[in-house]
């Protein structure tokens, strides 16, 4: 099936991991894609792999002019930009005691401050161009409650929510769709960091943490990246038209709203 021919998308974050099988995904069904990454060569790898409809743009969501200058290189690459996934994140852990400002401010300027700016720019372009398009954002079930150890995470996760619904209602006026998708627990490189992180603040062995989360899962098992390209591709679709400011959870059941 090819839902996004003719289409033309940008993932933040798209180096690794889940933003690259979005990127793998939305080629598959027609569409060219811009790998947005802070690390230009392993996204320029990505793209070479990934082959002619695909593209490397270096890109640091923190940067108002890197922000800037990376939709307008798509956009001279690929003469508009119709889809955008807000995927780069960051994720950190600590109790709320140990908690540092500098630490706090990078994860905020990622994750919600990368979210809220990069959206904004793609949408000023869809909103000159006109014609619309779709933006996803990146959530978490973290933002659906606290955690004991991932209180600021969790926080730019609650907030992306948020953004998303403020900015879904906004733009839907411009044909401009925001909605976001919320992961579970997803296998991956990054969970080595995740796993180290309680690892130290709960006193487990390496590895444990990871078993007993995929262990908790109601599907049985942890989620992969591949996962979520189905919900990536229906809220970049057609079908989604009618889908504004909304969050969905794919994560195996491991929270229901």
């Amino acid at each position: 099936m090819t839902r996004l021919v003719g289409k033309t998308a940008l993932i933040t974050g798209a180096a690794r991991g889940i933003g690259l099988a979005f990127a793998e995904r939305y080629v598959r069904e027609g569409a060219r894609v811009a790998i947005g990454d802070i690390k230009i060569e392993r996204a320029r790898a990505a793209a070479a792999e990934i082959g002619e409809a695909a593209i490397a743009v270096e890109m640091d969501v923190t940067q108002q002019q890197s922000i800037d200058d990376a939709v307008a290189e798509v956009i001279g690459a690929f003469g508009q930009i119709d889809i955008l996934i807000n995927n780069a994140a960051l994720f950190t852990a600590a109790p709320i005691a140990e908690i540092s400002r500098a630490d706090y401010t990078q994860v905020f300027d990622i994750n919600v401050g990368g979210t809220l700016f990069t959206l904004q720019a793609v949408a000023k372009h869809m909103i000159e161009r006109g014609g619309g398009g779709k933006i996803i954002n990146m959530a978490s079930q973290a933002g659906r409650r606290g955690e004991s150890l991932v209180g600021v995470y969790c926080a730019t996760k609650a907030a992306v929510i948020s953004l998303t619904q403020s900015a879904g209602l906004n733009l839907i006026e411009h044909g401009i769709n925001v909605n976001a998708i919320s992961p579970g627990v997803v296998d991956g490189e990054h969970w080595d960091g995740v796993d180290a992180f309680f690892a130290r603040y709960e006193n487990k062995a390496p590895g444990q943490k990871k078993a007993e989360v995929a262990a908790g899962v109601p599907y049985g098992r942890m989620g992969t990246a591949e996962d979520l390209t189905g919900m990536a591709v229906f809220l970049a679709s057609e079908d989604a038209d009618y889908v504004v400011a909304q969050t969905y959870n794919v994560d195996g059941g491991q929270w229901m709203s």
